[in-house]
């Protein structure tokens, strides 16, 4: 099937040339990349947060393939859903699904399900699909939806994931996409943040769970990036970094509610 975009000219510009034009003011000309295993990225509209996934994803060497970890938002579908074939549009063009990787990951996963219906409102994977295409037009992905669920079944999807990603022998880059703390004010947000993401940089997908229960951050992708912690580390990760953090407050200039955005690397 082709999965056809749901919120072009609302997050981000409906036409290619359009859409190219503010591509290039985001995505920064970067001569050194991070041979990265994971990225955890933003996915709202491109006006506020477009600058920190562009900075984020201009300092990662892309592979041919993202495995990009998107949360539920519409709570249709499956919990945990992948799909394995077919395709992506975006006002850019076709991003296809690499199957031979997905069905490995599906294959070794009981928890993940096969499905369309998580990801056919959804906008946390295609948000991302522009910078994607914008680096690397030949770029193919793996979309998997994660619902809110328990600590120990996000380390066995992690775990899952990376078993069938690593039975396939060929590279690919792993993303999260999330967004941090909503409507709340700056510094609110910024403390609340800070929290999370400590805890992603120590690599610590437990400390991060913990956090965000406990402080009651309302970051909509806590599901994606406990999963991406627990996979990139089965993966050999050792270390993470902060690109950048900014807030929507940056963009509109109203600090009283704003929502959060992180960019980082897992090497």
């Amino acid at each position: 099937m082709i999965r056809k975009p749901v919120v072009a000219g609302q997050f981000y510009p409906q036409t290619e040339a359009s859409l190219r034009k503010m591509l290039s003011g985001l995505v920064e000309p970067v001569s050194e990349k991070q041979d990265a295993i994971g990225v955890v990225m933003p996915h709202a509209g491109y006006v506020y947060s477009g600058g920190v996934a562009g900075s984020t994803i201009s300092k990662v060497e892309l592979k041919k393939t993202v495995i990009i970890l998107g949360t539920n938002h519409t709570g249709a579908g499956e919990r945990f859903s992948i799909m394995t074939d077919g395709s992506w549009m975006t006002p850019m063009g076709e991003v296809k699904i690499d199957t031979e990787i997905a069905e490995s990951i599906l294959k070794e996963s009981p928890l993940l399900k096969e499905d369309a219906l998580a990801h056919m409102y959804e906008h946390s994977i295609e948000v991302e699909l522009p910078f994607l295409q914008y680096l690397k037009n030949d770029i193919k992905i793996v979309p998997i939806v994660i619902s809110q669920a328990t600590l120990s079944e996000y380390r066995k999807l992690g775990e899952e994931i990376a078993n069938g990603f690593k039975k396939v022998g060929r590279p690919a880059l792993f993303m999260a996409s999330t967004d941090m703390t909503h409507y709340e004010s700056k510094e609110s947000a910024e403390q609340k943040d800070r929290l999370a993401i400590n805890a992603i940089l120590e690599l610590d997908e437990e400390k991060l769970f913990s956090v965000v229960k406990n402080n009651d951050i309302s970051m909509c992708g806590v599901s994606p990036a406990c999963v991406l912690i627990g996979l990139c580390k089965n993966l050999g990760a050792k270390k993470a970094g902060l690109v950048k953090y900014q807030t929507s407050g940056d963009t509109s200039g109203d600090y009283s509610s704003v929502v959060g955005y992180a960019g980082m690397i897992i090497w």
